[in-house]
């Protein structure tokens, strides 16, 4: 199991006593009604991402959700894109390359229900685990999502059809889109009190989480469409109504927030030291950064972290991230590269990037693929310690179906001080303690080219 510390922990586990009348669930907040810190002062997110998965959803990306969600208990699960395979030949009827092509010929209904009954089907399939132990969701997506031939809106709604889903509905959306639109209440049983601020978007809205005593909110997590493919070639921004929302929303929460996306921003690459290109193990930048080779810089990067290709961020600088220093944000979570698992501080704000959960696609040895727990602390709500749970850990060893990874035959060499938070710590740490170098940094050495569908 990879770890990664960023600050410290003690649990109590006093449960409120409002848990009694909610569904049964092993997430705390779906026992409180709400995201909310427990009694025992914590609050846990799980990410996944890039499951990438066709018609027949692999049964060891099942496993791996489903391991994760009994070690972590999480009080939310987030999707961070990708979950769809859109390029799989199941949807050549109704496939979409690029969302400013025009189809040379469009599907029919008959077409676009058989492609709305499979990805019903997929979505079934991988949110089994997360809907069984009756844990909330949120969703946004990746590059890759809409090429089914579905909208973001349909597959929103796809979505929304199962329990704990806290995406805001799409058959009436926020038309203005101009500041945050407060959503009263949500469509699922399980966070009946919860507060969602819909930015008219889909896949962009953010969820405030309430202090231990449920007295005020105590920080927010926003989720972000991040884009797809840009026209002039290289991936996409965030919209500029999802940008305009990232900016105002913390101010409407009243909160400092944390941002989950699918695309890196170009500030990743700040966690990273420029090589000469015979430097072992240096990966070659994607794009706007090829022409430079890297490693991680152990002076920033957490430990756990490991580089295993380009960081694929938009080949010019959105703003974003200056947006998130200047309007109350502490931390992005983001995805994309399959076989990159990186954390670390730039500037203030802790950057996370998290492996593919899946085996349907390409990425790091089957073992080492995973998801991200991150916790929070109420006595310090803002320097949550995150942590890789990856499969061999979690699970062993994968089932007869071959996972694609690309030279990827390595294990981890673990070097440096790491912590477990599925286990009480011994000695505890923080991010400021990353800030000042005090922490030593674990490294893959991961070489190979770049290759498959990201």
């Amino acid at each position: 199991m990879t770890e990664q510390n960023a600050s410290g922990t003690v649990d109590s586990g006093r449960i409120d006593s409002r848990e009694a009348s909610a569904p049964a669930s092993t997430s705390v907040s779906a026992r409180l009604g709400q995201l909310q810190f427990h009694a025992s002062g914590k609050f846990r997110v799980l990410q996944v991402s890039d499951n990438q998965d066709g018609p027949k959803v692999s049964k060891d990306t099942v496993r791996l959700i489903a391991a994760a969600c009994d070690a972590a208990r999480p009080d939310i699960v987030i999707f961070t894109g990708n979950q769809i395979a859109g390029y799989d030949t199941a949807y050549a009827p109704t496939f979409v390359k690029r969302t400013w092509l025009d189809r040379q010929l469009e599907p029919s209904a008959e077409e676009k229900e058989r492609t709305r009954q499979i990805v019903r089907s997929t979505l079934a399939a991988f949110l089994e685990p997360v809907v069984s132990r009756h844990i909330p969701f949120a969703v946004t997506f990746g590059n890759h999502d809409f090429q089914c031939g579905l909208s973001l809106d349909e597959l929103t709604e796809l979505y929304r059809e199962f329990p704990g889903c806290v995406n805001p509905r799409r058959d009436t959306p926020n038309a203005s889109g101009d500041t945050p639109s407060e959503q009263g209440d949500t469509p699922n049983v399980l966070l009946p009190h919860q507060r969602v601020y819909d930015s008219g978007e889909a896949g962009t809205f953010a969820l405030p989480v309430r202090d231990q005593y449920n007295e005020a909110n105590l920080l927010g997590l926003t989720i972000v469409n991040s884009g797809d493919y840009a026209q002039e070639g290289g991936y996409a921004a965030p919209s500029s109504r999802a940008l305009q929302f990232v900016k105002h929303v913390p101010r409407e929460m009243n909160v400092r927030a944390m941002a989950f996306q699918h695309m890196p921003v170009q500030k990743y690459y700040d966690l990273l030291r420029p090589v000469p290109v015979t430097t072992a193990n240096a990966i070659q930048g994607y794009r706007a950064f090829e022409s430079y080779s890297y490693v991680l810089d152990e002076n920033r990067t957490l430990p756990g972290s490991y580089l295993g290709e380009g960081i694929s961020c938009p080949d010019r600088d959105t703003n974003e991230f200056r947006f998130l220093q200047e309007h109350n944000y502490f931390a992005l979570a983001a995805a994309h590269d399959h076989r990159n698992a990186i954390a670390g501080v730039v500037d203030g704000i802790l950057l996370a990037s998290t492996p593919t959960a899946g085996f349907s696609t390409y990425g790091p040895s089957p073992e080492n693929r995973g998801v991200r727990l991150f916790e929070f602390d109420v006595r310090h709500p803002f320097e949550p310690r995150t942590q890789l749970l990856e499969f061999g850990d979690l699970v062993g060893k994968p089932s007869g179906n071959k996972a694609y990874a690309l030279a990827s035959t390595y294990m981890p060499n673990n070097t440096g001080e790491a912590i477990n938070l599925l286990r009480k710590p011994k000695v505890l740490a923080s991010v400021a303690a990353v800030v000042a170098g005090i922490i030593s940094v674990l490294t893959f050495g991961r070489g190979g080219s770049r290759g498959g569908r990201k």
